[in-house]
């Protein structure tokens, strides 16, 4: 068979395998129950608006925003980043308590330069916010950003709440971790099924 034939011939083959039922179809299927972002978002969103309704969680946010800000956090977005995807660079502190009062928390919200210890002892006493933050070297500013870390963290109010919004996370991961495995499977079937072929045509 002449080589510039025979190219064709194996074109044509490869191009009627990827054209059969078996390999487009459940490609087409696994897509159409496939959960999108918008969708993780929008079941997301019920359930803040749930805790917002019973007043867990009072913030300028809405629900909505609030289930961007959290697929954007678990995308590794920076306070800023999540910020600018709500339309607004200025809420960035707005979404910083907003994260930390959803326990999403990161790394530098416990860099404290002086003990947790020391500021839980002193905010038991009567000192006011700025006779502490002056013994603790910081800005009263900063000491309530500090001080709505650690409440936070302890208060367990919300952690029904996180729990099913992690599962609906997990369930997208799941979902997209199967989705590209049967599409591995799906083309490497093609493959083997072409090259199966090509040896029948020699």
């Amino acid at each position: 068979m002449a080589p510039k034939k025979r190219q064709k011939d194996l074109l044509k083959l490869f191009s009627d395998i990827t054209q059969k039922t078996k390999i487009v179809e459940p490609m087409k299927q696994l897509h159409g129950t496939l959960r999108d972002q918008d969708a993780v978002e929008r079941e997301i969103a019920l359930i803040m608006r749930e805790i917002q309704e019973r007043g867990f969680f009072k913030t300028k946010l809405e629900p909505i925003q609030l289930a961007r800000l959290i697929t954007a956090f678990h995308a590794g977005k920076n306070d800023t980043e999540i910020a600018r995807e709500l339309g607004d660079e200025k809420l960035s502190k707005t979404v910083a308590r907003a994260r930390v009062r959803l326990k999403l928390f990161r790394e530098l919200d416990f860099n404290m330069p002086f003990d947790q210890a020391q500021m839980k002892t002193l905010m038991s006493t009567d000192k006011t916010m700025r006779e502490i933050s002056e013994e603790l070297g910081i800005s009263p500013t900063t000491l309530r950003e500090y001080r709505h870390v650690i409440e936070q963290k302890e208060d367990t109010t919300l952690d029904p709440y996180l729990e099913r919004i992690r599962d609906v996370m997990e369930d997208r991961d799941l979902t997209e971790k199967m989705a590209s495995g049967l599409q591995e499977d799906t083309l490497g079937e093609a493959i083997d099924v072409s090259e199966s072929d090509s040896i029948e045509i020699n």
